[in-house]
């Protein structure tokens, strides 16, 4: 299979970081080409993790009130007739850029916060340039959750948006994506509830409290009035629901890693890969 672009997705712990990490290293030993990319990597081809969108008066208004505007501009992307800027990527250098005050205005704009249907127009255009480079390249991109875990944490979890609007939009992907011959991967866990609250002990407290309050004070759990870890349980659940929903109605290549047990062995992912003649 000349693929190149595998997908990895699956909730919060239930292992899709290990899984691709795995995916990575196996194809190491092989003469195949290669790039991983994790949640959270600000160098996400297709991903605006730590970027904001300004209009142009808004950056108007962000560039006069900013004093060190030769890193804004330097910095700055003009796409479509919007500004975007990285700013996760600048503070990440030099942590003293931006005062609070800056940081609260940007903050306010970054793509993840913008509504639905503005958010998906940017990440379709991000997807379609991505296409573009990888079909060029001579690689394999291994992707984290970016492609079934973003739309549906900001419009499902975040804006309450129609199982309708979110499978279109994903369908969309699918077919900007199809011709570089993806592969789906979901790392699936039986038990939400105990998959959850492994990760919920096992990371940082600011990481769980900023979870549950991302799950539960807006969009659905809001609308339907869940609270705590009991009503962040219950999103996942219904995310997860929607997931495989949306995973069954793809016609790209996709399979399900069942990792209740947390052993999922390399050899297994070998004999996958091997399957589908990756290696």
């Amino acid at each position: 299979m000349n693929t190149k672009l595998i997908i990895v997705e699956g909730l919060p712990g239930s292992g899709k970081s290990t899984t691709a990490s795995a995916i990575h290293e196996i194809l190491q030993n092989y003469p195949i080409k290669s790039e991983l990319f994790l949640e959270g990597n600000l160098d996400h081809p297709a991903d605006y993790d730590g970027v904001a969108c300004f209009s142009h008066s808004e950056w108007g208004k962000l560039e006069n009130n900013f004093v060190n505007k030769e890193i804004l501009h330097s910095s700055v992307e003009f796409n479509s007739g919007l500004f975007l800027l990285p700013y996760r990527k600048l503070m990440n250098q030099d942590n003293g850029l931006f005062t609070d005050t800056d940081i609260s205005s940007i903050f306010k704009h970054d793509i993840y916060e913008l509504p639905f249907e503005q958010y998906a127009a940017l990440a379709a255009k991000k997807w379609a340039d991505f296409a573009e480079t990888a079909w060029r390249n001579d690689k394999i991109y291994i992707f984290e959750c970016s492609f079934l875990q973003n739309p549906l944490t900001i419009g499902l979890v975040k804006w309450a948006e129609t199982h309708e609007r979110l499978t279109k939009h994903i369908t969309h992907l699918e077919e900007i994506i199809y011709k570089l011959n993806p592969v789906l991967l979901y790392v699936s866990q039986e038990d939400v509830k105990g998959s959850f609250l492994k990760a919920y002990n096992e990371r940082p407290v600011d990481w769980a409290t900023g979870f549950i309050d991302y799950y539960t004070k807006q969009g659905f759990g809001k609308k339907h009035l869940l609270h705590g870890i009991d009503g962040t349980i219950q999103v996942l659940e219904d995310r997860k629901k929607l997931e495989l929903e949306i995973y069954e109605s793809l016609s790209i290549q996709k399979f399900i890693l069942n990792n209740s047990s947390y052993n999922l062995q390399s050899s297994n992912i070998v004999k996958m890969l091997t399957s589908i003649q990756i290696i």
